[in-house]
Formats: C-alpha cells, structure tokens, sequence
C-alpha cells in the first residue's frame, strides 16, 4: 500500500519536537535581551514554568551553549554556535583567505580591521585583527547591528542585486520616512559607483568607518572594513588606508 503524496507531506509537517522548540526558543531570546537573564526572566519569556525551565537551562549550560555570568544569577550565550557557524564551508573558505590579507592590511595601514557578514536584518563581526600601533579600535567577533545603521551593513546592501537591495531597504528601512528612505538610496547609489563607503561614525567620535564589499559570481558575500582613526603616531592617510582596504577586497573578490 503507498500513501499518496499529499498525505506524506501532511505527516511530514504534523512532526514536532517540543523540547527542541522550548531550547531553541530560549537561545533565540536570550541572544536578543539587552542584559543577562535569570531563570525567572526566562520562564516569563517563553510562557513556560520555572521548573521546567531549569531542567532546559541546565542542560543548554551543561552542553556549553549557555553560561552563567559570575556573580549574579543571569544567563547568557557562549560563542558555541557562533563557532558552529564558522564551520559552514562557505564562511570558513572565506575566513581562511581573508585571514592573512587581514593581518598585513593591518600593518600597512597601522589600523585594525574586521570583516562582517549579513545575518537576517543585522551585520555581524565573524573575524578581527588589531591594530599593531599601541592605540586602536576594536570591534569584538559577534558583534551585530541593524544592517542599516552600520556602515559595513550598508554596503552590503548598496551591491546587492537590484531586487534584493529594494527589499533589503523595504524590510530593513521601514521605520525610515519617505524622505530618510530616499536618501537612504542615494546612499547606496553613490557607494556602489564609488566601490567603497566611508561614513564618519554613530558609535565613537573621532572613527570613519571604511569599508569595502568581497564579491563572489558578482554578489557581495562579506564586508571588510576599516574603523579610522587619525592617529598622531600614524603616518598612513585615510585615503591611502581606503586605497588598501579596497585592494585588499578586490583581491579576496578574485580569488573566491
């Protein structure tokens, strides 16, 4: 006896996995809460009771995906399934080229630098390098923000395929108002002609953020920017630490 196609496809989705669905559930909010939570917090969060949360915290703790904070009673994630992520080929082909690049874009521009990739509607920080100058910025691997409000998410966006950059501004941009969303594309008119993006920073005073896109088969996979500081030290110029980063870029481009 076969069971028709439509019945196999209806059991196929009728599967669920509470338990699964409940740890999940509870990464996914603790990666968007502003501050550590506690087993209350949780509990609250996800409509669960706490004693059933505390069997499900103890094991996401015990297998290394979450981990208490010293000193208080809060819970955060560890960096373990950012650490599956780089595993995916794709990202790990790009970070073992980018890696070596990276390191020498440093030390010809005495700046530090950091290559970012698009996640859902945010960019996030997947490698580093620091600056080899005694002063330098910064930004930690995990670190996301709204795609839209940085700049590296920004050029990820402006080469993007017509289509997907109108959606990106669309979904992304529409707490924008009409006036901030033209501007907006503007934006992405002038980066993509330019090949580049430098924007003097929302987050610390006295950094433009530069940045580049690597391309592969003509889509942007991954950002590399320069977070500049003009620094008394340093003798390389902004424009020459653009020249570099966007070598460097075209470089990894061809090479993917």
């Amino acid at each position: 006896m076969t069971m028709s196609k439509d019945r196999m496809t209806k059991r196929a989705t009728s599967y669920s996995a509470p338990a699964l669905e409940k740890g999940l559930g509870i990464l996914e909010m603790i990666s968007k809460a502003p501050h550590p939570m506690n087993l209350s917090e949780i509990s609250q969060g996800v409509g669960r009771a706490k004693s059933e949360i505390f069997r499900m915290v103890y094991v996401l703790e015990s297998l290394g995906y979450l981990e208490r904070v010293e000193g208080t009673d809060g819970y955060t994630l560890t960096n373990r399934l950012f650490l599956l992520g780089m595993q995916r080929p794709p990202l790990k082909e790009l970070l073992e080229l980018a890696l070596p690049s990276m390191r020498k874009l440093t030390e010809d521009t005495r700046q530090s630098c950091h290559l970012v990739v698009a996640a859902d509607e945010n960019m996030v920080v997947i490698a580093r390098i620091e600056s080899p100058s005694d002063l330098g910025l910064a930004v930690r691997i995990g670190h996301h923000r709204p795609i839209l409000e940085a700049t590296s998410g920004i050029v990820l966006t402006a080469f993007q395929p017509e289509a997907v950059r109108t959606l990106w501004v669309k979904k992304y941009g529409k707490r924008l108002a009409p006036k901030e969303r033209e501007e907006l594309v503007r934006k992405l008119d002038a980066i993509r002609e330019a090949g580049y993006a430098a924007i003097v920073s929302t987050a610390v005073s006295g950094v433009t953020d530069v940045s580049a896109p690597i391309m592969r088969n003509g889509q942007p996979i991954a950002a590399l920017a320069i977070p500049y500081m003009q620094l008394s030290a340093v003798s390389v110029s902004q424009r020459d630490a653009t020249k570099a980063l966007c070598k460097v870029t075209a470089d990894l481009s061809s090479r993917l």
